[in-house]
């Protein structure tokens, strides 16, 4: 069992996301950096959908009331065991009695606290994911507050011999305020015209203090439109078309210095144009951004796209044929 003492900023229970649902409203939610997710559970050889939790901006202080040993990945974070710094991407040894706290994540945004036997929350559609606007899954569904008691599984057998061991730092991701984002673009992307186009690859856009799971907003360059004469029923926005649906990773224009991209916890639908999608392997870079930082978009093709998602699977594979 674990004790929450102080519940941090947003610290929620999460996992690989809930799918199947989306086309009723229901988004996957999950953990927002699935990578740094995925090597925590790799580390203390949990299977990849054990729950965990995601810490953001500023981490909890948490008490554990049993032995069993812990790893925490994703953005850096000062973590301390009993006032003591002990070290991020290592597996932890963890005493009864013992107060794990941290700091403020900086740079970036989600890390994550991953247990030996993973997080206990029912599991909701297939999910123990927690989805806050609709109060599903998770802890009660909601962030975690003071005086909360959070079921832990058993330690699996022969974690105690994995005490110690730690990720290869180059399969570490850097975290900045600066990042190259990869997008293929489509859909409604004939509604910018060429000069338009090149200020969105172009230019830099800003994180707007409006971000959140849901979406992140950002400010840049004037986008210039084709001339347009929107359908019936889609209003005389210049961005608006008929209510479509949203896919993950879906960059939305609201108005022509503002684009909205759609994350774990998305609207999934509405009726402002989309004009592509982040690709999957980079939707952790935005997750990651702080407000102010910046991103700049690529244009890549969709093969492009399915290879570096292999090249991503392949690194996990490799991380895990090493950590054997």
């Amino acid at each position: 069992m674990i004790r929450v003492l102080k519940p941090g900023l947003s610290t929620t229970v999460q996992d690989m996301g809930r799918t199947g649902y989306y086309h009723l409203g229901i988004p996957p939610s999950g953990a927002a950096d699935k990578y740094c997710f995925l090597l925590g559970n790799m580390l203390l050889g949990n299977p990849p959908q054990y729950a965990a939790l995601e810490l953001s901006i500023l981490g909890p202080q948490l008490e554990f009331d049993k032995k069993t040993v812990i790893a925490v990945t994703g953005a850096p974070v000062k973590v301390y065991v009993n006032q003591n710094l002990v070290p991020m991407w290592q597996n932890i040894e963890i005493n009864r009695g013992d107060i794990v706290a941290f700091g403020y994540v900086q740079p970036g945004v989600h890390s994550y606290l991953c247990v030996s036997g993973g997080i206990i929350v029912p599991e909701i559609m297939g999910s123990k994911s927690t989805y806050t606007q609709s109060c599903l899954g998770g802890y009660e569904g909601r962030r975690l507050q003071a005086g909360d008691l959070l079921a832990i599984g058993e330690p699996l057998p022969g974690v105690a011999r994995q005490i110690g061991k730690s990720i290869p730092a180059e399969f570490i991701p850097a975290f900045s305020r600066d990042v190259d984002v990869r997008v293929v673009l489509g859909l409604a992307s004939y509604r910018i015209n060429d000069e338009g186009v090149r200020a969105f690859l172009n230019e830099e856009w800003n994180v707007s203090p409006e971000s959140s799971r849901v979406a992140y907003r950002f400010h840049g360059p004037t986008l210039h439109f084709e001339p347009f004469e929107t359908p019936f029923g889609a209003g005389s926005g210049f961005s608006n078309v008929v209510d479509t649906a949203y896919a993950l990773g879906g960059i939305l224009l609201t108005n022509k210095q503002e684009i909205i991209i759609q994350l774990s916890d998305a609207t999934t639908g509405g009726g402002f144009m989309t004009m592509g999608a982040v690709i999957s392997t980079d939707l952790r870079l935005i997750s990651q951004l702080r407000p102010c930082a910046t991103a700049r978009f690529r244009a890549v093709t969709v093969n492009q796209a399915y290879q570096a998602r292999k090249e991503n699977q392949l690194k996990l594979q490799q991380v895990a044929e090493l950590l054997k």
